[in-house]
């Protein structure tokens, strides 16, 4: 069901890992760039921006999908950001900070959210907001939420209090590294020989569904035990789904 007041059309593709089109009345915005297995680059069709959640995992911007970075607006972290100069579009953002994305005569309200992941590594997450997603009846902007790699912690509660989650993309998937890549990566870190949680199980996207209140949830985990059947949408690699 569409939200009240939301006056735009959406669609989103899913197409591999954190890789998706979401296509916002015409204008398509990409998630995390990796191709492979699902499509290739020759097959993308126009792309006006890219939320790039970080640049130093493979499966999120392998090294053949840094092309399409070239001449399209970026938005990723301050430090990220540094490492894919001398690109003139690549924003770096600080956390909670807001700037405006003009694609195709639109202005995108576009937010750094922050998030939790390899222990003193820094990813981020994204808020979409357009005039015309409109406003809740609780009085909050509708907004799009695409969380990036992240693990379930309190402060993503504090969404709520900033926006109306009419669609939330979820990375899920309950994936866990080994502590010694910590401890290589981070020397100064912690020692822990334990996995490390790295994303989120199914349990905790249906806990922050919940709490956030949000319309639509896009998963691709079962998720029937927790009785969010009618509110989700099944996305098939490389096939859109309109969700308003």
């Amino acid at each position: 069901m569409t939200p009240s007041g939301f006056q735009s059309t959406v669609t989103i593709t899913h197409i591999s890992t954190a890789t998706a089109i979401i296509n916002i009345d015409g204008i398509k915005i990409l998630t995390d760039p990796y191709f492979s297995p699902a499509g290739t680059l020759a097959d993308l069709s126009h792309i006006d921006g890219v939320l790039l959640s970080h640049e130093n995992h493979d499966n999120n911007l392998d090294i053949l999908d840094y092309r399409i970075l070239n001449g399209r607006h970026v938005l990723i972290i301050k430090d990220s950001a540094k490492n894919l100069a001398p690109r003139p579009d690549i924003r770096g953002l600080d956390s909670w900070e807001s700037v405006i994305l003009v694609l195709e005569n639109k202005e995108f309200t576009v937010t750094r959210i922050l998030y939790r992941y390899i222990p003193g590594q820094e990813y981020t997450g994204f808020a979409i907001i357009l005039e015309s997603f409109g406003v809740s009846s609780d009085g909050l902007l509708n907004t799009i939420w695409f969380s990036g790699d992240t693990v379930y912690f309190n402060k993503l509660k504090d969404i709520r209090n900033h926006w109306y989650i009419t669609a939330a993309i979820l990375n899920l998937g309950y994936v866990h590294a080994p502590g010694k890549i910590l401890q290589i990566t981070q020397p100064d870190s912690s020692s822990t020989d334990g996995p490390i949680q790295i994303t989120m199980d199914s349990k905790e996207g249906a806990c922050i569904f919940h709490e956030l209140g949000a319309d639509i949830l896009e998963l691709k985990v079962v998720m029937e035990a927790k009785g969010l059947c009618n509110k989700m949408c099944w996305l098939a690699p490389g096939v859109f789904k309109r969700i308003f």
